[in-house]
């Protein structure tokens, strides 16, 4: 519970000296104790007011960020660093700083204040604090738990990287701890789909208990086993939820090229069977905590694309989320595989047509070049080069009759995820199928985040993802938010 200043109590010295309320009771009833119990009290220093303020933070609830006991018009600066270990690097260490001109009651709440110039961000949010963190160049690595996050607040216009203010009390500090998951979920491998696995809350966590919903996640490009961390995160909040791998391919490390994570998996991105679904929705109609009338599927990118052909397929799909996705079926790639040959996706043994890319080798040497590699721009050139592929290759997903949540943005360097949203919208409408859609003019390809981890990178190497930081940030909040309402809407009774 956050303590609040009394609006009765007199101005006396105590109030006058910003002492909290137990002082005050103090010097009401023996002011003469009060330069001895309160005067130079560790009370007198600021403090953060978190909540929920106990356990890891799962995105997706509230949490509330307060400052309280702050000297009235004063500068305060707040800080907040996090080690984060990077996908081809060594972790580093990032940092954000706001600062802020303290209200007359003492308290700043993260998400009404707005930060002075010369701040990380420009917005008041209380995302703002851990989108806008940067690479901490030259700091000294913490040996800090994954998403764990440290907030200082220090009096004084400026902070300098140590930390460092020119306030005259000791800086507040408090610890968040960020979670991929509830940590109550539990796990079970799907053992006939290489690298698959289940979450869900048990049942003492999940309100009503029963049966739940099912949702099939399904992840982009990246393949391998990264779509766990969003079905880890779905499921948090109450669904049942089977991250499903398709596509392993071999990665880069620090070190160089590094062997695929799933070996069982297809190495390349092409002819990926649909009709596996069928499978998949067998398993988890024998599973107990599933009810099999209420399957979803969620995916993103290659994921979406996906989701929303099998949507049009399988007549057993409840409700269909897709982000950044295409509107249709395009060439496949990989190891062994010729250009213009091969669809991204096949269906009982046949592949689906597809729209061919042009020049997708001469954009992929840009990682060894130095130059920007936008893959939008071989899709771009391809879709103008072949116009009589696209009708064939277009997904009907009009012919999906349940409801659709769809999310996109224009300045997506990955693919035009904007305008092919706001295609499948228009198709959708003309049908009179219930659709969501979200569209966004500045953010770029990365809609899949929830807002609350940095933003800054996305364009930093070779590879070019679109969108600003801040546009970024805020369509990653707005889409999971609405993302969670469709999913409970359109699953839950």
């Amino acid at each position: 519970m956050v303590l609040q200043r009394s609006t009765s109590a007199p101005a006396s010295l105590p109030s006058r000296l910003g002492v909290r309320p137990a002082c005050r009771r103090v010097a009401r009833r023996a002011p003469w104790l009060i330069a001895l119990l309160c005067a130079a009290s560790p009370a007198l220093a600021q403090r953060f007011d978190i909540e929920p303020a106990a356990g890891p933070y799962v995105p997706g609830r509230a949490l509330q960020i307060r400052l309280a006991d702050l000297k009235p018009g004063s500068e305060v600066t707040v800080q907040a660093m996090r080690r984060i270990v990077e996908p081809f690097g060594p972790p580093r260490m990032y940092r954000a700083q706001a600062r802020f001109k303290v209200p007359s009651d003492g308290r700043l709440d993260l998400e009404h204040a707005s930060p002075l110039p010369g701040s990380s961000y420009t917005a008041a949010g209380v995302r703002g604090l851990f989108w806008s963190m940067m690479p901490l160049d030259g700091a000294q690595l913490q040996a800090w738990p994954a998403g764990q996050v440290h907030l200082q607040v220090l009096e004084g216009a400026a902070a300098d990287a140590a930390g460092k203010a020119a306030g005259a009390r000791p800086p507040a500090t408090a610890t968040l701890q960020f979670a991929l998951a509830d940590p109550v979920l539990q796990w079970r491998e799907a053992a006939p789909f290489p690298g698959a696995k289940m979450a869900w809350l048990p049942q003492a966590a999940q309100a009503g208990g029963g049966k739940r919903p099912a949702i099939i996640a399904l992840g982009g490009s990246e393949g391998g086993s990264a779509i766990l961390q969003m079905a880890g995160l779905l499921a948090s909040h109450g669904f049942v939820v089977l991250g499903l791998p398709y596509y392993s391919p071999g990665g880069f490390g620090p070190n160089g090229p590094t062997p695929p994570e799933i070996p069982a998996l297809p190495g390349a991105f092409a002819d990926i069977p649909v009709d596996r679904l069928e499978a998949v929705r067998e398993w988890l109609a024998a599973q107990p905590e599933v009810d099999a009338s209420r399957i979803g599927l969620y995916g993103a990118s290659k994921g979406a694309e996906l989701a929303l052909v099998a949507a049009t397929r399988l007549p057993w799909v409840r409700s269909v989320a897709a982000i950044v996705p295409t509107d249709v079926v395009w060439e496949g790639w990989g190891p062994g595989v010729l250009p213009g040959r091969r669809s991204s996706f096949a269906w009982q043994g046949e592949p689906l047509p597809f729209v061919p890319y042009q020049d997708f080798e001469q954009e992929f040497a840009g990682f060894q070049t130095g130059q920007p590699v936008r893959i939008r721009r071989p899709q771009d050139k391809g879709r103008a080069a072949f116009p009589e592929r696209v009708p064939a290759a277009r997904i009907p997903i009009e012919r999906f009759a349940g409801p659709l949540f769809v999310a996109g943005a224009h300045d997506d360097q990955v693919w035009d995820s904007g305008g092919m949203t706001e295609a499948i919208a228009r198709t959708r409408s003309a049908a009179g199928r219930e659709t969501e859609a979200l569209v966004y003019r500045e953010a770029g390809h990365a809609l899949t985040g929830t807002g609350w981890a940095p933003t800054t990178q996305y364009n930093a190497g070779p590879m070019k993802m679109g969108g600003r930081p801040e546009a970024d940030a805020a369509a990653q909040a707005e889409v999971f938010t609405r993302l969670l309402a469709f999913l409970k809407r359109t699953l839950v009774p």
